[in-house]
């Protein structure tokens, strides 16, 4: 079994809070929230009531699809 293929499935499962995000996608939490709410960025999932998370997929793939340059950032 190939290391490097489970280390990348296993870095797409799960959660991602925010700052993790912010990390990946050089905005400020403003523009983030507005482009979450205009339908630009993945739907958060909130799972209680002062934690906000996001699917790890979701944001991998946007992070993706900015650096393939199919959407404008």
């Amino acid at each position: 079994m190939s290391t490097n293929s489970s280390c990348g499935a296993r870095k797409s499962q799960g959660l991602m809070r925010l700052p993790q995000i912010l990390e990946l996608i050089p905005v400020g939490k403003s523009t983030w929230w507005a482009g979450v709410k205009s339908g630009k960025y993945p739907p958060s999932i909130k799972i209680g009531p002062r934690t906000t998370v996001w699917r790890a997929q979701d944001i991998h793939d946007l992070v993706d699809q900015l650096a393939n340059g199919e959407m404008e950032q």
